[in-house]
């Protein structure tokens, strides 16, 4: 039989009664009773038939194919260590749907090969209904999963710890670099302890279909972009952000704390540099965006709660991993803020980027890069943005930034930016802050607002990406008068330039004063006309 796996309620005896969950959009059903005995679930298995037979939703038993067998149930779902599939397929009648629990790549082909209908993947997050036998598998290590069902009809849910809070982060951070998506969530106690079980399926469901319209939509038809879409795009927000200067939130590390804030100030906007976990829930329900570096990392907790709080707020995240190849603790730092919470833009350079990608085409010195990069960089940043369904950024001598889809290739800039203490962190400075006005703008009372349920983020992360990009887009600027409402999107690169031609500029004590100057007094119509932009 076919069955939508689409809100996958897991329970027990607590859909008994009355199965108010079954009228909020619950699409199937699967009874789990691990400590009753046989009669016990026998009859719980007997009164849940009933209701999903009231209300047309099939019924799943976990492990018990004779309590199945009893009550007719639709499926059946089996454990790694119940009983094997093709001995449980000469049991059961045809038709009937079985599925199997996988935690791993070797899981999934077993059960390709034992031709299953449905994989349950998990778990996704840390769960307290049941005791895990096996690693949280993480929202990022979905896809690998995922992936390896390309090809076959077989259906993948998630489970474990899903809830109304992390499912747009759970649907949306597990597609594979394939483009292979979820089937549907498995969720427990989201739903059965709830005071109100048919709302919380109800707020579930209604996440479900708005991410799957608007994933399908995005599928079927991609954004365009050309150099003249990302110039108009810039120009827009550089207006924006001088309009309503958009608080950028920056959890970074001491060495760059001051030049971080003046930079901020000077492009428009209004930095904040609070770490404290108390304060993180308010300063996420201000508009603007945050920055997450961690090249001192001493605010784990707060940096893990900012970013789970701008996702339900829809605020751009921006994750600058600094150093992250230095150390072991800096990558599983990395692996469990990028599993908590969804980046919106992931910027680093090209040993830190490798580093998140488990390559070793690039190695890391501390937080510098060696070597001379990679052999493909357009290919590698597409695919590291495919993997981590979001923008990502890697700077260098030449620039690169894709969405997954496009690679923008920006060059040009001056060598003085190298020899200043955090002038890569000022890169993710200028991409929060331009990523905070694309916010902003998405938010305007004018502007479409789509369908928000569906999204971890408003506005286009890949213009305020761009658009915030430091070092390679401007060759050389001749200084001009200033304007007071004209400070630029790209004012950071243009600004660099600028402050190393000075006549008082004599090396990098005398350089960085000298920038924050010339990035207060920049024109965006000389940023503009001398960029170097590539669309590939």
């Amino acid at each position: 039989m076919t069955i939508d796996f689409s809100l996958y309620l897991v329970t027990g005896r607590e859909l008994l009664p009355p199965g108010k969950a079954l009228q909020g959009g619950v699409t199937v059903v699967q009874i789990r009773e691990k400590k009753s005995d046989t009669l016990e679930f026998l009859k719980i298995a007997q009164e849940s038939k009933i209701l999903c037979e009231k209300y047309k939703v099939p019924l799943i038993i976990n492990d018990r194919i004779d309590i199945a067998l009893a009550v007719q149930a639709d499926g059946v779902h089996l454990g790694q260590t119940d009983m094997p599939v093709h001995v449980a397929k000469t049991l059961l009648p045809a038709g009937i749907v079985i599925g199997v629990s996988c935690n791993d790549t070797d899981h999934v082909k077993k059960a390709i090969a034992d031709e299953v209908d449905y994989i349950g993947i998990g778990a996704v997050w840390g769960t307290t209904t049941k005791k895990l036998t096996s690693p949280v598998v993480g929202v990022r290590g979905v896809g690998s999963l995922l992936q390896a069902l390309d090809g076959t009809n077989i259906k993948a849910v998630a489970i474990g710890g899903i809830n109304s809070t992390n499912v747009l982060r759970t649907l949306h951070g597990s597609v594979s670099t394939s483009g292979h998506r979820l089937d549907g969530i498995a969720v427990v106690s989201d739903i059965v302890a709830s005071s109100t079980p048919r709302s919380a399926a109800q707020k579930l469901r209604d996440s479900l279909d708005a991410w799957v319209h608007h994933f399908d939509l995005q599928s079927r038809v991609p954004q365009v972009y050309d150099v003249e879409t990302i110039k108009n795009g810039v120009v827009e927000l550089m207006q924006v952000i001088r309009d309503k200067s958009p608080l950028v939130h920056q959890i970074t590390n001491v060495v760059v704390t001051n030049q971080s804030a003046n930079a901020t100030l000077a492009l428009g906007a209004s930095p904040i540099m609070a770490t404290a976990p108390e304060e993180m829930h308010d300063l996420s329900r201000i508009p603007g965006g945050l920055l997450i570096n961690f090249g001192t990392i001493t605010d784990k907790g707060s940096m893990i709660l900012a970013g789970q709080y701008a996702n339900e707020a829809q605020k751009p995240v921006v994750f600058d991993p600094v150093g992250v190849g230095a150390t072991q603790f800096r990558k599983t730092t990395a692996s469990e803020l990028l599993n908590a919470w969804q980046a919106s833009v992931v910027k680093g350079n090209a040993a830190e980027m490798a580093s998140l990608a488990n390559s070793n085409e690039v190695q890391a010195k501390g937080v510098d890069s060696v070597g001379s990069g990679f052999a493909d960089p357009a290919s590698f940043i597409r695919e590291i943005a495919k993997k981590e369904r979001c923008v990502a950024v890697m700077t260098g001598p030449t620039d690169w930034v894709s969405d997954g889809a496009i690679v923008v290739k920006l060059e040009n800039g001056h060598k003085m930016l190298g020899d200043i203490t955090g002038s890569g962190c000022l890169v993710g400075t200028c991409v929060a802050t331009f990523c905070a006005g694309a916010s902003v703008l998405a938010a305007a009372p004018e502007t479409s607002p789509g369908p928000e349920l569906a999204k971890l983020v408003r506005g286009n992360m890949l213009i305020g990406a761009v658009s915030g990009q430091v070092k390679n887009l401007i060759k050389k600027f001749r200084g001009t008068k200033r304007l007071t409402n004209d400070r630029s999107v790209l004012a950071l690169t243009v600004a660099a330039e600028c402050a190393a031609e000075r006549s008082d500029v004599h090396g990098s004590g005398t350089f960085l004063p000298a920038l924050i100057d010339e990035l207060y007094n920049l024109k965006p119509e000389t940023v503009l006309s001398r960029a170097k932009v590539q669309v590939l």
